[in-house]
């Protein structure tokens, strides 16, 4: 099921709890303010970006450090800026 926003950009983000794509893996189309409310983790060790621009932020509700995460494959945190995998909120952003 995929998102379309208002201005047409759709968004999706694959985010997995292992390094690698490994693990389980959760899908996105929206902004989600709790990761942990969501997926039941605290914790994204690597990412898909398959539509759109992403953010993520070390704490729940779009707060702390951001990182921007364009269209492509991230096979750990550092490969986004990141030290470590925390990742508790999420947005996209409009194109």
């Amino acid at each position: 099921m995929e998102s379309v926003q208002a201005s047409g950009t759709q968004c999706k983000i694959q985010l997995y709890e292992k390094a690698d794509f490994g693990g389980q893996a959760f899908e996105s189309t929206e902004d989600c303010p709790s990761v942990l409310e969501r997926f039941r983790t605290r914790e994204v060790h690597s990412c898909k970006v398959l539509e759109g621009v992403w953010v993520f932020y070390e704490h729940p509700n779009l707060r702390s450090r951001q990182y921007l995460l364009e269209k492509g494959e991230y096979h750990k945190p550092v490969d986004w800026g990141a030290v470590s995998s925390t990742v508790q909120s999420f947005r996209h952003l409009a194109e």
